[in-house]
């Protein structure tokens, strides 16, 4: 009998299909998960033996290596290896450096993971893969994160990915999954009476299948050593909850019948979870134990040792190392570190020592720490944080342990972990033995009160670090000011902090040899609070050109707090170069984590620039990335986008539910960013009371870049409401944030704010220096707006109707070219009211008229422009020949056949929907 298939027809039947649609090429994933023995590892040995002329690649978590990064993944790629070459060289290296091959920084896991996709794509060009995953809860998390992410971007390879977990690991959640249950009483009874030897009654029997839930691992393994007696009488398990202990306690009574040399080479390959014999024969010997006469009179069936080290079930292997004495689990890792190689496998051989360690050894503690820089430097940050930890239990010397705990802090905090970020900074300033390491403690609780969200306490205390550490590191000092800066700024609106960070910022001694990127952004920033945006803007200018040349790397460090410079100035030009040179450099490292964050600057300038096409891309590359990564992305763009459409219904949802959550969560600016949409949304509308107070709620809780942007939004629905006081409030600010900025996108939005509020000649000019001001820019919403305005205006003297309607025509057509809808209606009714009849055009919201999917119009939008299938991939974070299978359905809706006729064919498509 197949034990492990019986009853298990619909699960093979599954499985049979995904293998039938891997060999036709349609990607499929699935996440078997259920309790220990109830036969996942016989559905995945079912699926590799059914699986004839694919090629089979195979890796198992494995519980001790669970703190060593990119172990299960590699256990998977080692097959593949020999294909690296052919890889594009990004991709190439990251997984040579995450694989240990070549020295580098740390690459983005997120650009190993698109390497790993390519690398399964290239190896199905030969034949269809079965990649099979065991254990997947034992995986180490930087494998978990990859294979998850490869799990989301396969579609169109002839692969097929299953996981083996009791639960599905957080980083697998939301993929297909299947739980695998027990037996089907019959099933399970004639599993029963197959390994008894006594006949049961039927009620005894339907105790024992109902108590373990029809586990076959539990009916095989506890009648084992129970007489008939007992076996009769019910041998009753307490809750089904405990079977797995139960199950082990079977295991248990079977190895203590063992040898005790048989039981030492059990827990020696407990210990070593490589699988190797040749190294447990070796630790073995180490201990005085031959293997041959150790095995002798075999195992039980628990141990098999053959090509591979294999234990019947994970079960056995953690009832062999739970079970045994403290020293003897010591002396097994000791045996196994002085036979691993210190340069092949540094890493496992310094975990092996930090287990036999009985006290602190600071031998033991500075090999974990060379493994935590080796795991850094492979992007391992989970890994990291694990050496650390332990190097600090095993330092000695006080002041080198403090070092670590901050490090530990440092890296426990990268990789997420804030509970233990927070002991490790506790410990450090506990211990902290000088000024310097109290200062690098209180910056990372500091961080760590940042990444947990709390806006109000972040600043203050980032701020008392900055100052800490400047007689002490400059230049941490200097990013940790800006930090703050852009804490107390533009993550909150936090006055007095934002005063407090400036004063101290304006204090910094002048940098030597010059000041580059960093210092001018900073003292711009530093003006901006304390002098005026008078004093400010011609440092920020100079800080817009300085960011042009700056290095990636250095905007993934500091970046962020730098990309609001452009704005500050009304810098249009600027705004988008930067933007789009940043997004660029940040898809091509593979950098999805910080991504989003320059994603959403982009899709807001490209909305502001009236893109709407190009905004939709860059939502869907970002709902794209959400769906890779799992991480809930900001809905900014999607609002501003929807709201700039005026599609009502979408957009008044959305913003309202932004706003509830954001309310709830007590994050201020996406409560702010969401009355701007709906600010842009009532105005176009003709709502203004509604306008007017979505902007009123906005201007009051904005950080400094939205309250500039949405001050125009409040001069025209309070001028429009009749509400004057406030409007002439609005423009007051608006004058502050704009008159000092002689660019055309701040005197244009300026001369249309006091044009709403002026009469006679002073308005007719200011409208015409709004609309020639606004020629000069890229913002074509704007320019449509002026026009709008203007002619509105105009239409309150019948002498000037005809002047009235020309400004009113431009103003509808701009809208309806760039498919703004609610401001084309209301351009279109003022148009007819002015006595022009319109015939009302369809408003060109896609790139294309053809109904293609958001992924769809981004491949053939950057296919159109030359970019190779590879290129397409590398950009969008899928395979080459996911690229490929949409450009075909891009083909088949438009009738065409080839790269060269898909411009021409965009463009007719276009032309045939405007």
């Amino acid at each position: 009998m197949d034990v492990g298939l019986l009853g298990r027809r619909e699960e093979c039947a599954l499985l049979d299909q995904m293998i039938a649609a891997a060999g036709t090429g349609q990607s499929r994933v699935l996440v078997l998960h259920g309790a220990p023995g109830v036969g996942k590892s016989a559905l995945l040995e079912y699926m590799d033996s059914a699986a004839t002329g694919m090629r089979v690649l195979q890796a198992a978590g494995v519980e001790s290596e669970m703190e060593l990064a990119f172990a299960t993944l590699h256990q998977l790629c080692v097959p593949l290896l020999d294909r690296l070459t052919g890889l594009p060289a990004p991709q190439r290296e990251a997984l040579e450096t995450v694989f240990g091959r070549r020295a580098g920084t740390p690459p983005e896991r997120f650009l190993v993971g698109l390497a790993v996709l390519s690398l399964l794509s290239d190896a199905s060009g030969d034949r269809p893969l079965l990649c099979v995953v065991d254990d997947a809860q034992w995986m180490d998390r930087a494998s978990a994160q990859t294979l998850g992410f490869v799990a989301r971007r396969l579609l169109a390879e002839p692969v097929a990915l299953v996981f083996g977990s009791r639960q599905p690991p957080q980083d697998l959640l939301g993929l297909p999954e299947l739980e695998v249950t027990g037996l089907k009483d019959a099933d399970a009874d004639a599993l029963l009476q197959s390994v008894t030897r006594a006949r049961l009654d039927r009620h005894i029997r339907e105790r024992v299948v109902a108590e373990t839930q029809g586990n076959p691992l539990a009916l095989l393994e506890l009648p084992r050593g129970l007489s008939a007696t007992r076996m009769a009488g019910g041998f009753g398990l307490l809750h089904a909850d405990t079977l797995p202990g139960r199950i082990e306690q079977s295991f248990l009574a079977r190895i203590d019948a063992l040898p005790e040399q048989t039981r030492l080479v059990l827990l020696i390959a407990a210990a070593e979870p490589v699988g190797d014999p040749d190294l447990v024969r070796r630790a073995a010997e180490r201990l005085g134990i031959t293997l041959a006469t150790a095995l002798e009179d075999g195992t039980d069936g628990l141990l098999t040792i053959e090509a591979r080290v294999t234990f019947r079930h994970p079960l056995v292997r953690s009832a062999v190392y739970r079970a045994a004495d403290a020293g003897d689990r010591r002396a097994a890792h000791l045996a196994l570190a002085e036979v691993t190689d210190a340069q092949a496998d540094p890493d496992r051989r310094a975990w092996h020592l930090a287990s036999a360690a009985t006290r602190p050894d600071e031998t033991v503690a500075a090999e974990l720490e060379r493994s935590a820089d080796r795991a850094q430097a492979r992007g391992g940050l989970t890994a990291a944080a694990a050496f650390l930890q332990r190097s600090v239990a095993l330092t000695i010397d006080t002041p080198r342990r403090v070092d670590r705990a901050v490090a530990a802090a440092d890296a426990s905090l990268q990789a997420g972990d804030l509970d233990a970020a927070r002991a490790f900074v506790d410990s450090a300033d506990r211990d902290a033995q000088s000024e310097s390491q109290r200062a690098r403690a209180h910056l990372v609780r500091s961080m760590i009160t940042f990444a947990a969200g709390l806006d109000k306490q972040a600043p203050p205390m980032l701020l008392a670090s900055a100052r800490r550490l400047e007689p002490l590191d400059m230049e941490l000092a200097r990013e940790t000011y800006l930090t703050a800066w852009c804490a107390a700024t533009l993550a909150t609106a936090d006055a007095g902090s934002a005063q407090a960070i400036s004063e101290a910022m304006r204090g910094l001694a002048p940098p030597h040899g010059g000041p580059r990127a960093l210092d001018l952004v900073i003292e711009g920033y530093a003006l901006l609070i304390t002098e005026g945006r008078g004093a400010a803007i011609p440092v920020l200018q100079r800080a817009v050109t300085a960011l042009g040349e700056l290095p990636v790397q250095d905007f993934l460090k500091w970046g962020w707090a730098a990309c609001s410079v452009s704005p500050v100035v009304w810098d249009d030009r600027g705004m988008r170069e930067i933007f789009t040179r940043v997004v660029d450099r940040v898809r091509a490292v593979g950098a999805l984590t910080e991504l989003p964050l320059y994603l959403s600057g982009l899709g807001t300038m490209t909305v502001l620039h009236g893109d709407l096409a190009a905004a939709a891309a860059i939502v869907a590359e970002s709902e794209g990335v959400d769906a890779a990564t799992g991480v809930p992305m900001a809905q900014y763009t999607k609002l501003l986008l929807t709201a700039t459409q005026g599609k009502e219904a979408e957009a008044a949802a959305r913003i309202a539910a932004v706003i509830e959550q954001a309310e709830a969560d007590g994050q201020l600016n996406a409560v702010a960013g969401a009355q701007w949409a709906a600010a842009v949304l009532h105005n176009g509308l003709g709502r203004h009371d509604r306008a007017l107070s979505a902007a009123r709620a906005g201007v009051g809780t904005a950080n400094l870049i939205l309250c500039q942007w949405m001050l125009p939004e409040l001069v025209e629905a309070a001028a429009r409401a009749g509400d004057r006081t406030v409007a002439l409030g609005a423009l007051d600010s608006m004058v502050e944030a704009a008159a000092p900025c002689d660019t055309d996108w701040a005197q244009g939005l300026l001369a249309r704010c006091r044009a709403l509020l002026s009469d006679g000649a002073a308005a007719d000019g200011l409208y015409r220096e709004a609309i020639e001001r606004l020629e000069r820019t890229l913002l074509r919403p704007d320019l449509a707006r002026a026009h709008l305005l203007y002619g509105e205006w105009l239409c309150m003297d019948d002498r000037r109707r005809a002047e009235a309607r020309a400004h009113l025509r431009t103003a509808y057509e701009m809208f309806a070219s760039i498919g703004m809808e609610a401001f084309a209606g209301r351009a279109r009714d003022r148009l007819q009211a002015a006595g022009e009849p319109v015939r009302e055009r369809s408003a060109k919201t896609r790139t294309v008229g053809t109904p293609f999917t958001a992924q769809e119009a981004q491949i053939a939008r950057l296919a159109s422009e030359g970019l190779t299938n590879p290129e397409i991939g590398a950009q969008l974070f899928i395979s080459a020949r996911t690229a490929e299978y949409h450009l075909r359905k891009v083909f088949m809706k438009l009738g065409i056949t080839s790269r060269r006729q898909l411009r021409d064919a965009l463009l007719d498509d276009t032309a045939h929907t405007a």
